[in-house]
């Protein structure tokens, strides 16, 4: 099975290119973003040296099924999905945070609770509680938007003073977050999940707020299965769960976090098929639909074709 791992496109109209962990961004005069979602997969911030068969497009179709499902809440990028692994859209001007919501205490933030931490991003957490727990009400913990390296924990008050955003578009980031948290959770559940937790990216159009990038996808969410989980949590036995924390597990494992002179553990073939089989148990669980693989003989050469075509019928 074929992976992208790189892409080097010269579109029409091209101004720049930025190879994101993920995904490679193209902005096309005069204001118009190609987003190419690769096989690629991160954690801790690295790039793992093997690509996944089938992530790009299983993220890029799940992004869409979401964003179009959504933006009755908020308006977003969107103008079109020319290629599974491709979405076209407006370009905005991003905010400089990512607006993490959480339902239940896990992943990171339950490291950082069993450490000893009892306010996360200025949010107090009561005394008590245990992995995998649901939070009275989701609690939002958002973190600056790097560039480069690792993304920084930051509060609601951190992130107006500092005019990171301004306090009106902060107060409508925050209530669109809940809302699209609220519709995501919904969705889930009515496919037998549990959205745990998630993250969301905004960005200014002519002073309007609107969503960007990719929503309720298996990197930028966790997903449990609801069958099952109150007798698990009652155990203290870990949740079956559908997202990109198995393989930060597997990781930390191996004894990988991505500190400074940690290598990456070796990448089997039988976990990258095992990878790739979760990714797409993900889509076909949370849209209801059956997973199409699509022809992958000569990816680079489909995407571009499909994308000028695009471009073409956009600028007419």
């Amino acid at each position: 099975m074929s992976t992208l791992l790189t892409t080097d496109f010269n579109f029409p109209g091209q101004q720049s290119v930025y190879h994101g962990k993920v995904r490679d961004v193209y902005a096309i005069e005069p204001d118009t973003l190609v987003m190419i979602a690769s096989d690629r997969i991160s954690a801790f911030d690295v790039v793992l040296p093997k690509g996944i068969p089938f992530k790009g497009q299983v993220l890029n179709q799940i992004a869409t099924y979401f964003l179009d499902a959504t933006a009755d809440i908020v308006p977003n990028w969107k103008l079109a999905t020319p290629d599974p692994m491709v979405t076209v859209g407006r370009k905005a001007q991003g905010l400089r945070v990512e607006m993490i919501i959480r339902g239940y205490l896990t992943g990171s933030a339950w490291r950082e609770y069993a450490a000893g931490s009892r306010e996360l991003c200025g949010v107090k957490l009561p005394d008590g509680m245990r992995e995998n727990e649901k939070f009275p009400e989701p609690i939002i913990t958002p973190t600056t938007k790097a560039d480069a390296g690792h993304d920084e924990n930051i509060s609601k008050e951190e992130i107006i003073a500092q005019g990171l955003v301004s306090a009106a578009d902060y107060e409508k980031v925050e209530r669109y977050t809940r809302a699209l948290f609220a519709r995501g959770q919904q969705m889930a559940a009515d496919k037998g999940l549990i959205l745990v937790d998630t993250k969301y990216e905004f960005g200014l159009i002519d002073g309007e707020v609107i969503l960007i990038d990719e929503i309720h996808t298996p990197d930028s969410s966790r997903y449990f299965y609801a069958d099952g989980y109150e007798e698990r949590f009652e155990k203290g036995e870990p949740q079956r769960q559908l997202s990109k924390e198995f393989v930060r597990q597997w990781l930390i494992d191996r004894g990988f976090m991505g500190k400074t002179g940690q290598q990456v553990p070796e990448m089997t073939d039988e976990f990258v098929d095992s990878v790739s089989k979760r990714y797409i148990e993900l889509y076909e669980h949370i849209t209801g639909k059956k997973f199409e693989p699509a022809a992958d003989s000569d990816l680079t050469r489909r995407i571009e074709t499909n994308v000028i075509d695009c471009l073409q019928t956009i600028n007419a």
